[in-house]
């Protein structure tokens, strides 16, 4: 909340109000501590003065909660993708986020006077745009994969909510998106980002297919990768020993007398570490049930609401 979202969104004071009411309850935050010894994954960031091993943890609590949400994005491996320019969101976003704080030590990663690529069409993208455009752009482009969705009068609704056209205020304040397009290559001069090329795509049968002819370039300073997120840190799920399902998310059922339990003895798991990236009234909806469960498991008996 504090780094991934940008301040127009969010103003942190809210955040901020929220951690004091908790504090007064009990609840004490450790920030800047990785969970684990082996390094986080390419694109996931740590800001981490201190390391605990998942053996330390169990060891020390009674209880353990992973509710670390999907941290590992998607990546596009195509050629060029090593270029300087071509970074994941989420290296990008937090940036920022920490300016606005008052952070010092923050990396000089900027979109000003830069054609800017967004590569998907999601929450994350929209948030790129909205920073992008605060630094002063040059130009800014967002591509989607996935075909433009049905005018606004025409949009199915819940539970389709992943299908429907949205346009986010980041969006009004200046973007050009663009749908069934497939990025190919990343091309730059002396190891720098300069255009990329892509291709138009025609949807059948729930497939993409190449429409012959319809390769573009186009210039890109600045490549923003924000595809979603595809799993857990898988490492820190693997020092626990939890098992994981087919996705690589810790697995855990819901209901019945091991609900949101893993493997591992005391070691439960919730949110987007448990089913994948969702919403974030999933994430609500699991957290507070599996408070109910490390309660009942503490102290045999729970009447916290399910």
């Amino acid at each position: 909340l504090r780094y991934g979202i940008p301040d127009f969104k969010l103003e942190k004071g809210v955040i901020d109000r929220r951690l004091e009411q908790m504090r007064a309850e009990g609840v004490k935050f450790r920030a800047a501590v990785f969970i684990g010894v082996r390094s986080p994954a390419g694109g996931v960031g740590s800001d981490a003065r201190e390391n605990i091993s998942p053996d330390q943890l169990k060891a020390d609590f009674d209880a353990i909660v992973l509710a670390a949400g999907a941290e590992q994005p998607r990546d596009l491996p195509i050629p060029g993708r090593a270029l300087d320019g071509v970074h994941y969101a989420m290296d990008f976003l937090p940036l920022q986020n920490k300016r606005v704080a008052g952070d010092g030590g923050v990396p000089e990663l900027w979109a000003t006077d830069k054609h800017v690529v967004i590569i998907g069409g999601g929450d994350t993208g929209s948030d790129c745009v909205g920073t992008s455009n605060r630094h002063g752009a040059r130009s800014i482009t967002q591509f989607e994969v996935l075909p433009m969705p049905p005018e606004v009068e025409n949009n199915p609704v819940w539970p389709y909510w992943p299908v429907r056209l949205r346009t986010s205020s980041s969006h009004e304040e200046g973007v050009n998106r663009d749908w069934s397009v497939a990025t190919k290559e990343f091309v730059g001069e002396n190891g720098k980002l300069k255009k990329l090329r892509a291709a138009r795509l025609e949807w059948k049968d729930g497939k993409p297919q190449e429409v012959p002819g319809s390769q573009f370039e186009m210039p890109a300073d600045l490549v923003l990768l924000a595809m979603g997120f595809v799993s857990p840190l898988q490492s820190m799920l693997e020092e626990f020993g939890v098992q994981k399902d087919a996705r690589g998310n810790a697995r855990a059922d819901t209901d019945g007398a091991r609900a949101y339990l893993t493997s591992v003895p005391k070691v439960f798991a919730a949110g987007d570490v448990r089913r994948g990236q969702s919403l974030v009234v999933w994430a609500i909806r699991e957290g507070r049930q599996c408070a109910r469960s490390v309660d009942e498991s503490l102290m045999g008996f729970s009447e916290l609401p399910r």
